[in-house]
C-alpha cells in the first residue's frame, strides 16, 4: 500500500477527543479517511478552523486518545486522493524530476515546491522558477522531466 502525507497533527482540541490538523493539501476536507500512527481512522466530523482542521476521528473519543496522536504525520492511501485537474501534479510525484530549458540545458533536479499565494514556485538547486504558464511548459511523468521557458533576466 502507498501512502501520500497530507498533514500533522499539531495539537488537540477539547476534551472529547478531537485533534487539530496541519494540512498539507487543499483537498484535506474531501477525506473520509486517515491513517495515523499506521493506524486507520474514518472521520466522523470535521470543521475548518483557519488554518487548521478540526478533526473527530472514530475511535478516539477522548483528550487523553487524541494526546498520543499529537505531533503524527497524517497519511492517506495514494488510491483514496481526489483525482486532480489536468496539468497538475502532487508535489510529491514531481520532487526529482530533471528540469531543462527549451533550449537544451539541464538545469538540476526540482528540490522542492513552495506556494506564495499567487502561483508556485519551483526551487532547482539556486534557481527559482515561477510555475506559471509561460515557465513550466510541460511536465512529463513518463521521462521523469519538467520542461522549462527561461524568461531574459531570470538566471
Amino acid at each position: 500500500m502507498e501512502y501520500l502525507n497530507v498533514g500533522k497533527v499539531v495539537n488537540t482540541f477539547g476534551i472529547k477527543g478531537e485533534i487539530k490538523i496541519y494540512p498539507a493539501h487543499d483537498y484535506f476536507n474531501e477525506l473520509d479517511h486517515l491513517v495515523i500512527k499506521e493506524k486507520s481512522y474514518w472521520i466522523e466530523k470535521m470543521r475548518f478552523q483557519k488554518p487548521l482542521y478540526v478533526v473527530k476521528l472514530q475511535g478516539i473519543d477522548d483528550i487523553s486518545d487524541a494526546e498520543l496522536l499529537k505531533g503524527s504525520e497524517v497519511f492517506v492511501e495514494k488510491d483514496e486522493v481526489p483525482a486532480l485537474p489536468e496539468n497538475t501534479y502532487y508535489i510529491e510525484d514531481i520532487l526529482g524530476f530533471d528540469v531543462i530549458t527549451d533550449e537544451g540545458k539541464t538545469l538540476g533536479k526540482l528540490d522542492d515546491v513552495f506556494n506564495t499565494g499567487a502561483n508556485d514556485i519551483y526551487q532547482v538547486g539556486e534557481i527559482l522558477l515561477p510555475a506559471t504558464k509561460e515557465v513550466i511548459l510541460k511536465v512529463d511523468l513518463e521521462k521523469k522531466q519538467i520542461l522549462v521557458h527561461l524568461l531574459k533576466g531570470m538566471i
